[in-house]
């Protein structure tokens, strides 16, 4: 399936491993120029090599988009690289408190909620303007399966939760401008360095068995290419009525009907 993506740029957060790298990856097979960023400068260098390797065009910046100096540095170096963004993934999040609340800090919480919410309300507030003058675009928040039901420290559920509120609320402010905004919500990724990789190198394989016999249908931990595909297939206009959605990606491990 041609996905018509040939010619536009895409900003990926954290797009230097894992599933942000994912994105890039199955964005620039469909025809874009990817730009990402990530805290390491060197994972960074080496993921848009990877990339331009493949015949992607690419760009990097060091950039934490939890700053406001470095979410603008991203789109300013992006726009002088590859040209002003068309598409938008908001990737960055992770957990910074404990699933106990107790246990998680005023600090925590709030650097949680920077990283998995306001980061990505920060980058749409920037990224935002081009696409609304050019009447096309595409913002895509990577969210969470626990961002619609308890799982994750209560920091992660929350700014996750949020971020699927935000996408539906934004979604329907643009819905006739013909920008499009809509989550994907992955379950339990595994990849190197992830959280379920550490959780598998961390605990004994009978431990690790009964979290997979308990949580997950297929029989196995998730992986990132198909979170990168809906990525792909969201920008596109292929998916031209779809806005506001939040698209599980995880096996069917989510217990929701919603």
């Amino acid at each position: 399936m041609d996905l018509t993506l040939n010619g536009k740029v895409a900003m990926i957060t954290g797009g230097s491993r894992g599933l942000g790298r994912q994105c890039a990856l199955s964005l620039g097979r469909e025809g874009c120029a990817v730009a990402i960023c990530g805290r390491d400068g060197d994972q960074v260098e080496q993921t848009v090599s990877e990339l331009k390797g493949l015949g992607i065009k690419a760009s990097g910046s060091q950039a934490d988009v939890t700053s406001p100096g470095d979410a603008e540095k991203f789109l300013q170096e992006t726009t002088d690289t590859l040209g002003a963004p068309d598409i938008l993934v908001n990737n960055v999040g992770g957990r910074r408190g404990s699933v106990l609340f107790d246990e998680t800090s005023m600090e925590q919480f709030l650097e949680g909620l920077e990283v998995n919410l306001i980061s990505a309300v920060r980058m749409t507030k920037l990224a935002l303007p081009h696409m609304q003058a050019q009447g096309w675009g595409r913002v895509i928040n990577i969210s969470s399966i626990y961002g619609r039901e308890h799982g994750g420290s209560v920091d992660y559920m929350t700014g996750k939760a949020g971020m699927i509120a935000f996408s539906k609320h934004l979604a329907l402010q643009l819905a006739q401008t013909g920008v499009l905004v809509n989550c994907v919500a992955p379950g339990s990724i595994d990849f190197p360095g992830s959280t379920w990789d550490r959780f598998q190198q961390n605990n004994t394989p009978e431990v690790v068995a009964e979290f997979i016999d308990r949580n997950l249908p297929m029989g196995k931990f998730g992986w990132p290419e198909p979170i990168g595909e809906t990525v792909a297939f969201l920008a596109s206009d292929r998916a031209g009525l779809i806005t506001g959605a939040c698209l599980n990606v995880d096996g069917g491990q989510s217990k929701s009907l919603f």
